[in-house]
């Protein structure tokens, strides 16, 4: 299979990836878009005309963004509804208000590295917001996707995935120490099987969907690191000569995906920098590559089934 390449890159911005691209009439929702690439993922796909949804757990946030939006781009279709990843009740309300086909659901929203939290249904609480959060999101607007003909499913996971495959066994460390970076890699990891699955499952209903890595970018997604060790991160980044990405260049994967004419029918791949990424044994410079776990195609019939066990478990004990 040919990995996809794209005529963008690492430095291109979300706003260059959506120019010239038309989604006037199509209905787009961006989830965690009141701060970081968020924004910008939800500013660019307004610059094509769509209504845009800004799905946020922080309503005054997102109305400052979406006003925000509304006044550099001139759509005054940008919507803000109330979303809480961690609360499956929040997100059933949200589902269940959706009205009409929807051609875009991109799933940016997450925590990163976060103190061993558990949610009401007793799942870690990485887990349960990267993962579970948008999984219960996109299978219960299915309908709504498939009601488009043509829509995609955007998963934003992280070069964390490296850090750990999808444990069966113990996913929320019943077992285990508490790691926050393998909790972390962990829902990551989700997400990749996620978009692989969804396409395996739902590519005759017109939704595809495709996983990816924004890049290294420095936002309130590090809130939860120890400052010492972000501080020394940051350091060694500059000491190394590299940069971090803008949130407008952070964006542009997930809008490429979001957009591409070339990706038209194809899902199930990961893809960083505006490219389809290569599968690696690790992590190269702790950014590069796909594990193959990841995208492994049993591991993610798997934990598909699992999931809708642990919704079916979670809305019963409600």
């Amino acid at each position: 299979m040919t990995r996809i390449r794209t005529p963008f890159d690492a430095t291109s911005t979300a706003a260059e990836v959506a120019d010239g691209i038309d989604l006037s009439n199509r209905a787009v929702i961006v989830t965690g878009a009141a701060s970081g690439i968020g924004v910008e993922t939800a500013r660019a796909l307004a610059s094509t005309g769509a209504s845009v949804t800004l799905a946020v757990r922080d309503v005054g946030a997102g109305r400052r963004v979406a006003g925000d939006i509304t006044a550099t781009t001139g759509n005054s279709a940008v919507h803000v509804s109330e979303l809480d990843l961690a609360d499956i009740t929040s997100v059933d309300e949200f589902t269940s208000a959706w009205q009409g086909p929807l051609h875009v659901l991109v799933n940016n929203a997450g925590v990163m590295m976060t103190p061993e939290t558990y949610t009401q249904p007793g799942w870690e609480l990485q887990f349960a917001t990267n993962h579970m959060g948008h999984f219960a999101l996109a299978t219960g607007l299915h309908g709504a996707l498939a009601d488009d003909r043509s829509a995609r499913i955007v998963v934003v996971s992280s070069s964390g995935h490296g850090n750990s495959p999808v444990v069966f066994d113990d996913l929320f460390f019943d077992r285990r120490p508490y790691d926050p970076g393998q909790a972390y890699g962990q829902s990551k990891t989700a997400n990749v099987l996620f978009a692989v699955e969804a396409t395996r499952r739902w590519a005759a209903d017109g939704i595809t969907a495709n996983a990816l890595m924004p890049g290294g970018i420095w936002t309130n997604l590090q809130r939860h690191w120890d400052p010492e060790v972000l501080a020394a991160t940051k350091a060694s980044v500059t000491a190394a000569g590299l940069s971090a990405k803008t949130p407008e260049q952070g964006a542009a994967t997930s809008v490429l995906l979001a957009t591409a004419p070339v990706l038209d029918g194809i899902g199930g791949r990961y893809f960083e920098d505006c490219h389809e990424a290569e599968v690696v044994p690790e992590i190269i410079d702790g950014v590069h590559g796909v594990r193959s776990y990841a995208l492994d195609v049993d591991a993610a019939e798997r934990l598909w089934d699992l999931s809708l066990d642990l919704l079916r478990t979670a809305r019963a004990t409600n």
